[in-house]
């Protein structure tokens, strides 16, 4: 990375992409404005030379931005001015731009590129960086590259690609720094000397023996302030936090936050150091997992581009779309079944949506409690019946409380005791039938080996909107004559 590459605050990075659109703007106002092909040459100098000086401004703006903020101006433009702007970012910022876009993003960009385009791009990336993008690349690609490696880095970059998507060797960095538990730390710093710079978050050194089995970690602090006449063996520390590649990522990420890590060493069943994974890592790792669950709670199949296509728009979200109609056809069907009921009390029409409107509320809340907590670890599969007592008694209350308040007003409002219990009663029930999704839902889904999280919201609202006007019309067919 460039030392003159500047890192922006989200003010700033707001400042700059309203620059970038401008530019944009001005750019497709000259080239609207350039005269047909067949007037004269001479008379489109001019014209040219002016969409020629905005290019240059654009490419001057983007320039000494970071990747990570070219990735999010380029996200935040329609596809024909993304790839304008892609074309003018500097080439050795290509392979870490396309890290950091969207997956849908970095589809569209991939597809702009030429292959010696997309080759040149990847050899600027670290064998870990490489096979996080290595998917999204043309087959092609990937050979041309992995034959140009030199032969330490093929062999990382075939171990990173082994590993399944969601371990801890997935998220795995071979750039680290070993030392041998039998030197001095006089000769730990003048090695430390030889390197340009350190990799990245290294806090801790790592002393292996001459076969590369781990037998410690030697803090940066401790190194500092300690002799330089001491060896290496007798201040490292033996007891530290060890990952093995096989280890789920969602371990590793919780190991990060318990025991405020910035770096561990990943092993493997030997007891070999192959790599290590950083905090920087698993920041990434929760963050694309936190935006994947809240994609999938509402039915979504994967993060879109919001300037994609209408047909690519439609394919990410049919499915649950569809789900969506049948559930709400039932719900229509359930209301047409007591069409008698409705007709002679109309207050029913205007009360009926309170009920299934809470409902599908309370409902969202405990399947958000419950998949959070799945996903932290501290739910099973066999704690259904306590959670489920739990919460049960938590629509009791609520449902008494809240149902009561709103019964209180339905007799208020219309002068009838039996419409107001009637609303209290199909409160609590629809309360309660929220609860019991609430926590089934996701425990059974996790039971069952699916990721608990898809399509929990459209599910629990589906069942709350049926239930709650099954449950509020039905007892006001029996009890309101």
């Amino acid at each position: 990375m460039s030392e003159e590459t500047q890192l922006a605050d989200t003010e700033d990075l707001q400042e700059r992409l309203a620059e970038v659109q401008t530019l944009l703007a001005r750019h497709k106002l000259v080239e609207e404005l350039t005269l047909p092909h067949d007037q004269e040459e001479p008379d489109n100098i001019p014209v040219l030379d002016v969409d020629q000086q905005h290019l240059d401004e654009l490419r001057k703006k983007l320039e000494p931005m970071h990747p990570a903020d070219i990735a999010y101006i380029l996200e935040a433009l329609p596809l024909d001015e993304r790839l304008i702007a892609w074309a003018l970012v500097k080439a050795e910022f290509e392979g870490e731009t396309l890290l950091e876009v969207s997956d849908a993003v970095r589809e569209s960009l991939i597809e702009s590129m030429a292959r010696n385009e997309l080759v040149a791009a990847a050899e600027t990336l670290d064998a870990d960086e490489l096979a996080d993008l290595a998917p999204d690349l043309p087959r092609g690609v990937i050979d041309d590259v992995f034959r140009r490696l030199p032969l330490e880095e093929r062999e990382q970059l075939r171990a990173a690609m082994s590993y399944p998507e969601d371990s801890a060797g997935s998220i795995m960095d071979f750039d680290l720094v070993t030392v041998r538990e039998d030197v001095t730390l006089e000769v730990v710093l003048r090695y430390l000397r030889l390197f340009d710079e350190l990799p990245d978050h290294t806090d801790q050194l790592f002393v292996v023996d001459r076969n590369e089995y781990l037998k410690g970690v030697l803090p940066l602090n401790v190194l500092l302030v300690n002799d330089v006449e001491v060896e290496v063996g007798v201040l490292m520390r033996t007891d530290f936090i060890k990952l093995e590649p096989d280890d789920l990522a969602e371990d590793a990420a919780k190991a990060f936050e318990r025991y405020d890590l910035v770096s561990a060493p990943v092993v493997d069943r030997d007891g070999k150091l192959v790599g290590r994974v950083t905090v920087n890592e698993v920041v990434d790792y929760i963050r694309e997992e936190a935006e994947q669950e809240q994609l999938a709670q509402v039915g979504l199949k994967e993060e879109e581009d919001i300037f994609a296509s209408v047909w690519d728009s439609v394919k990410n979200r049919w499915a649950w779309l569809a789900i969506n109609l049948v559930t709400a056809f039932i719900a229509s069907r359930v209301i047409g079944a007591f069409e008698d009921t409705i007709e002679k009390l109309v207050a029913l029409a205007a009360l009926m949506p309170i009920v299934a409107g809470i409902g599908g509320n309370s409902g969202n809340q405990t399947i958000t409690m419950i998949v959070r907590a799945i996903a932290m670890g501290q739910v099973q599969p066999d704690a259904l019946r306590r959670l489920l007592k739990k919460e049960l008694g938590v629509a009791s209350i609520n449902g008494l409380l809240w149902g009561g308040l709103l019964g209180i007003a339905a007799w208020w409002l219309y002068n009838s005791i039996s419409l107001g219990l009637v609303m209290t009663a199909a409160m609590t029930l629809n309360l309660l039938l929220a609860a019991s999704a609430g926590v089934g839902i996701p425990l059974l889904r996790l039971k069952l080996g699916a990721d608990p999280a898809i399509g929990g919201s459209v599910m629990i609202t589906a069942l709350t909107d049926s239930g709650g006007f099954f449950i509020f019309l039905g007892l006001a067919t029996l009890f309101l004559k």
